[in-house]
């Protein structure tokens, strides 16, 4: 009887949703690793990954919303320490890779990196403090939302600070589009969002100009390094520095345009990518399968973040709904950002696609992520007919 029970509570919709892109992933790699420049089985590590990730699922949609709202700033705090020891770890343990000091040296596991671990934690932070402020302040004033703010900049402000320093701009855009998110669901007054935003976009507008005209200044004053300005010139003009930084973005363009319609057929690739079976995935979606292809990938994330909505919508906790946010912030921008830096859309981030590119870490936390989502389901019934928040 336990464990009919048990099964029955399990969200077998968004099962069929991961085995999906499972074997979407597992076709991408086998071809992608075919033609790559590496002679490493990247499909048999990511049967593996998304085992391990399998197991993280199983673990965390044991933890019922009180449980999640007990382990918050533990594991809030352990992801902070992860980060910031980055910084000060010998290169035997924490070595630096294409420039940047993200990854921990695992025996056994090759490379692990924490930042990817440390979304989740700050979609779990920022839910409970959005929880936790709104039972405190039953009454909404400006002086209230300002004080949510303040503190959802703060908690996000930490972490985002010390992947700056590794540095690591895909990482970092991830935890601002995860507080953006979550800010637009708090409940905070538009008298006080739209001029933030709009100071925003004038901020970016701004940084644009000087990337563009002046980055003499930013070099000298804000300490950005010559290869950043090259992302922003290849993406404007890729074809006049395809021998450099424009490189990966004119095949990238290449191999899709070359897909057309239907694709070139399953292993049956022209352009030669690197590291396509990681952040250029989509490039050989795009190639051997063509439009049709790639709209049926892109169809599964919608479907997948659908049903996430569905899940937040459905739940009467407020704290499950506010995760379910996060959780859909995280993916949207992940799967926007890659699919847009592929196809010129977006500057190349180095931000893989979520669920389909190689890499443990990386699927590790979305995976990580999906267990809230399962979690949310597998208690459902304790809520369902709840009036509580």
């Amino acid at each position: 009887m336990t464990s009919k029970n048990t099964t029955s509570k399990i969200d077998y919709s968004l099962v069929l949703i991961v085995l999906l892109l499972f074997l979407a992933s597992c076709v991408s790699i086998y071809s992608a690793q075919a033609s790559g420049q590496y002679k490493e089985n990247f499909l048999l590590k990511q049967i593996v990954w998304y085992a391990v990730g399998g197991g993280i699922v199983a673990a965390v949609m044991t933890l019922d919303s009180d449980q999640l709202r007990k382990l918050t700033w533990y594991a809030y705090g352990f992801g902070i320490f992860l980060l910031g020891f980055l910084i000060v770890a010998p290169t035997s343990i924490a070595p630096l890779i294409n420039g940047a000091k993200s990854w921990y040296k695992v025996p056994g596991m090759g490379s692990l990196q924490p930042s990817e671990f440390v979304k989740i934690f700050i979609i779990l932070a920022l839910a409970r403090v959005i929880d936790d402020h709104h039972q405190k302040n039953q009454v909404k004033t400006m002086q209230t939302d300002f004080w949510l703010l303040v503190k959802l900049g703060l908690v996000t402000m930490v972490p985002l600070l010390l992947v700056m320093q590794q540095p690591d701009l895909g990482t970092s855009l991830v935890f601002l589009a995860i507080l953006v998110g979550m800010i637009f669901i708090s409940g905070i007054s538009w008298k006080l969002l739209v001029p933030m935003f709009s100071a925003g976009i004038v901020l970016a507008s701004t940084i644009l100009y000087f990337v563009l005209w002046k980055p003499d200044l930013l070099e000298k004053y804000l300490g950005v390094k010559q290869y950043q300005f090259g992302r922003i010139y290849s993406w404007l003009d890729p074809y006049n520095f395809q021998s450099s930084a424009g490189y990966q973005l004119t095949k990238s363009l290449m191999a899709i345009g070359s897909g057309q319609t239907g694709g070139k057929g399953y292993g049956h690739r022209e352009v030669y990518l690197p590291e396509s079976h990681t952040d250029f995935i989509f490039s050989v979606v795009g190639e051997e399968f063509g439009f049709i292809g790639a709209s049926v990938l892109i169809s599964l994330f919608f479907l997948l973040i659908y049903h996430i909505t569905k899940v937040g919508m459905e739940t009467k906790n407020h704290f499950y709904t506010y995760i379910c946010v996060g959780v859909i912030s995280m993916i949207t921008f992940h799967v926007f950002q890659n699919i847009g830096m592929t196809i010129g859309v977006l500057p190349i981030t180095g931000i893989p696609l979520p669920f389909i590119s190689y890499g443990g870490s990386a699927l590790m936390g979305n995976m990580l992520g999906l267990g809230l989502i399962f979690s949310i389901r597998y208690h459902y019934k304790k809520y369902m007919f709840s009036t509580t928040a």
